[in-house]
């Protein structure tokens, strides 16, 4: 029986967030923990530390607080997001400012829904474990096709060539957006080694957006070279005064290409928000 993970509480500051990230002290829940963990190292592989930026919150936005986020994308004036859990995926699309579902397809209950990219007017959504993708229409949802899939599905973006995808582990995969054929691999580091746990990804603006599994943080990559050039630390995005105690972990992100906007949300949350982010060292982070 899949059990839910419980984010971690309010950080009282953005001091904690450098370090080394432990994740052999994660605990295995909602999904088995990948191999290849390890400790995050701070410095990426050219040896300059990455910079670490905080964030303000520019706007926030209702969020369906049952909806166990796996993928979030901005396109088109719209906001479509895949939903996970055995019984309870589905890919939506969902109006912004309300937070109000306008359509929504149910996956059967076999399947556990993961990272979510549309590409040419087609969305693509991964399953964990099930071993398929399925393809919809993203003018209504309707499913067009399913796919074979070689590994597990994490999370997923695109580059406007290539689908880009994770699987819980250091390592990202190019895939051919039409056939899903892997057509490279990218191995995610910093100085001393891999950074393991790559969850929901984003392209903005050339790089890579990760979340990294069971923390407060998403990961700057470098789709040159893999390697980790910032660190976004999101601690204490949802104001203890927001949470309802039914929350997961940190997870989704959306970029709006046109309007310049940067959105972050997690799992059960019942907000979405839309971020600036700011180095580490600039006055005002975290601020609402």
């Amino acid at each position: 029986m899949t059990r839910r993970c419980r984010a971690r509480g309010a950080c009282t500051g953005v001091g904690r967030f450098v370090g080394a990230m432990l994740a052999s002290a994660i605990l295995s829940c909602s999904r088995s923990t990948p191999a290849h963990q390890g400790p995050v190292d701070p410095l990426p592989s050219n040896g300059r530390e990455p910079i670490v930026y905080g964030y303000r919150v520019v706007r926030s936005f209702p969020h369906d607080p049952t909806a166990f986020t796996q993928g979030l994308v901005y396109a088109g004036g719209h906001l479509y997001e895949s939903t996970g859990l055995h019984g309870r995926s589905s890919v939506r699309q969902v109006d912004l400012e309300t937070g109000q579902i306008v359509r929504l397809r149910a996956l059967d209950a076999r399947y556990f829904g993961e990272g979510l990219a549309i590409f040419q007017n087609r969305l693509v959504q991964l399953t964990w474990r099930e071993g398929l993708a399925l393809i919809y229409d993203a003018s209504d949802l309707a499913l067009r096709s399913t796919m074979a899939y070689p590994r597990e599905g994490w999370g997923l973006t695109h580059d406007g060539t290539r689908l880009i995808a994770s699987d819980g582990t250091a390592t990202l995969y190019f895939l051919d957006p039409y056939t899903l054929a892997t057509t490279g691999q990218l191995q995610v580091h910093t100085a001393k080694g891999p950074v393991p746990l790559l969850n929901e990804l984003e392209w903005v603006e050339g790089e890579i957006y990760a979340n990294v599994w069971q923390t407060d943080r998403i990961a700057r990559i470098s789709p040159q070279d893999g390697a980790v050039t910032g660190w976004i630390d999101l601690d204490g995005l949802l104001a203890p005064v927001e949470r309802t105690g039914q929350e997961d972990v940190l997870n989704g992100i959306a970029f709006d290409a046109a309007g310049k906007r940067l959105f972050v949300t997690g799992k059960l949350w019942p907000k979405l928000f839309e971020i600036e982010l700011i180095p580490a060292s600039a006055p005002g982070i975290g601020e609402r």
